[in-house]
This record gives structure tokens, sequence and C-alpha cells, in this order.
């Protein structure tokens, strides 16, 4: 970027010639357990929205990197990154931060390199995307003479994302049926840095261990409260502690009992990061029929189970309480 000069703002190359290597400096050790652990491996490599096209409504990429297998051998959370980077810089934050999720909820967990620990990496992946395009948009512009406004633009872009967004944990309960996944969903691409919060489900954390129990929070709460600290703020690590992940979270479980909603609050003032806890009110018979329509979901949750809920002894709800009766969408889980 140094080189194109005032192809590109000369101010913001500098910013990012500092930034970028003082965002990856920290956490050379977490590169190498990736390395270790076979996260680093032959991906796409250029998977930036134009190598991505419908086809019968399915998003199929092409065009991958086939003439180098340096550039093609990378974190493969560096080559979600070209993909997120360009829906956060065509302002598509929501659809961003939903890939994200799906990415984190489906993708096969490395036990020594936990990819929800990757997420320190992040903005500075991000941050590195956004360079080549700016970089590589100069280039084109230098040959065919064309305006570079938006080679300059990507540069503010990289810069944005290695702004510091402090990491939040916001808990969203209510029994099955409420809404709490569409409300998550919602919230989370606002919360903290880019893309947004990760959203832990219980019922897909549940599901990962091989215990699915639904109707109760407790076997989810109980399997992620770990994942969350590290998310949130790292965790320890052998013989030291490891790089703060740093990135915020909307944990969505039902929370039926007290203790488990004392629990999440707990949690947020061990690790110090602040606490929104918001509870969904649903009428029984709204939730029995959401639930009852429900498709291909993680959560199993029954009519039946809905039942046995509404006689749980709640005890003392202190969280917000608004209703789960707003419109829902049809983009996401219920």
């Amino acid at each position: 970027m140094r080189e194109a000069g005032d192809r590109l703002d000369p101010s913001t190359s500098e910013a990012l010639a500092e930034a970028m290597p003082a965002a990856l400096e920290p956490h050379m050790a977490l590169v190498a357990r990736r390395v270790a652990a076979g996260a680093v491996r032959r991906c796409h490599g250029d998977l930036h929205l134009r190598n991505i096209v419908l086809i019968d409504g399915r998003p199929v990429p092409f065009d991958a990197i086939e003439f180098s297998e340096r550039i093609a051998n990378i974190d493969v959370l560096y080559d979600l990154s070209f993909t997120l980077m360009d829906l956060c810089e065509r302002r598509l934050g929501p659809l961003a931060n939903r890939l994200l999720n799906e990415w984190l909820w489906r993708i096969a967990e490395l036990a020594d390199a936990p990819h929800e620990e990757a997420l320190a990496l992040l903005p500075m992946f991000l941050s590195r995307r956004a360079s080549i395009r700016a970089f590589v948009d100069a280039q084109a512009a230098a040959v065919g003479g064309a305006d570079t406004t938006r080679a300059r633009d990507y540069q503010k872009v990289a810069l944005s994302f290695l702004r510091p967004a402090p990491p939040r944990l916001v808990a969203i309960g209510g029994l099955s049926g409420s809404g709490k996944t569409t409300l998550a969903l919602s919230l989370a691409p606002e919360i903290g840095r880019a893309p947004g919060a990760v959203v832990v489900r219980s019922d897909v954390e549940r599901k990962a261990a091989g215990r699915d129990r639904p109707g109760r929070a407790h076997a989810g709460w109980q399997l992620h409260a770990a994942r969350l600290r590290r998310d949130l703020c790292g965790f320890p690590g052998p013989r030291r502690t490891r790089p703060a992940a740093g990135h915020s979270v909307v944990l969505d479980a039902v929370f039926a009992r007290e203790d488990e909603r004392a629990d999440a609050e707990a949690l947020a003032l061990k690790v110090g990061v602040p606490f929104e806890g918001i509870w969904l009110d649903i009428p029984k018979e709204v939730a029995q029929a959401r639930v009852a329509s429900r498709k291909a979901d993680a959560s199993d949750a029954t009519p039946a189970v809905v039942e046995r809920q509404f006689g749980y002894d709640l005890g003392r709800i202190t969280w917000q309480r608004r209703h789960g009766l707003a419109d829902r969408g049809s983009s996401a889980p219920s």
C-alpha cells in the first residue's frame, strides 16, 4: 500500500502498517497452536463475494486459488474472513453475523485449537482481507486509469476492524417457543466488534456434546460455560493465561431456574464484562404452536415439553421482561 502512493490514502496506509502487525503479535502462540492442530490447511483462498454464485438457491464457491500452494494453505477462519469482510463492507452486517454463527455451529471442532478461541484473530483477519482488496483495486485502477475512491474506502474499513470494542454478555431466557433464538440473532450483529456477537445456543451445545435432553437449560448451560469464558476473556492455558478472545456473546437458553440466571450474571461479573438479561414471556398456546411447526431446528422441544415447562417454578425473574410475540420473521430458527 505504501508503494501505491497517492492512489491510496498515505496516512491510512501508515496507520495500517502499524496497527495490523500489532494486532497479530500478542497471538503468535495461538497461531502456532492452530497450525499444529490442523486449522491451517488447503482452503479456497479467495472466498470473496465475487467468487460465490447462487446455483439452484445454494451458494457455490468457484475460482479457488490453484496456482499457489502457499497462498491457498491458510487458517480456515481466515478463508471465511474474506466473505465476512465483504458482507460488512457492503453494510450487510446481519448476514455476516449469521454466517459466522452458522459456521461456528457447524464446523468440526479442533480439541487443541477451538475455533471460538481463534476469534481473537478475527479483527486482524478482517483487516488484512480489506487491505488486500484496497491494494488490488488500487493496482487495477492504476492500469485502467480509474478512480481509487473504492480502494480508499476499503482502507478505512480495514482500519475500523482493528478498533477495540469491549465485549459484553447478553443472556436471553424464556420457555421453549418464546422466540429466544430469533431475538438473539437480531441483536447479535449490533453487539461488540464486527461482525457482531457469537450466539451460543444451549440446544446446539448439548447436541454437540451428545447429551440431548430438551426442556431445561441446565444441561446446555453447564456444557458451554467454559466456552463463554473463552469467548469473552480467554481462558487458562498451560503455564499461563492465553490471550483474550474478546468477543461478545449472546447466550440463548431456557434459563428456567433462578440459579441458572444467577450463574449467567456471575460469569459476566467474574470476567469483568457488562451483562444484560432478557426474559421472554409467551402464552402457552402460542409456544406450543410454534414448537409444533418447527422443522430441522436444533431444539427438539415438543408441545408436551412446553406443557411441562409451564409447570416449572421459575422463581424470581429480575431480568428485563419482554413479550415474545413480536414478528419473528422467517429467516431464523426459533
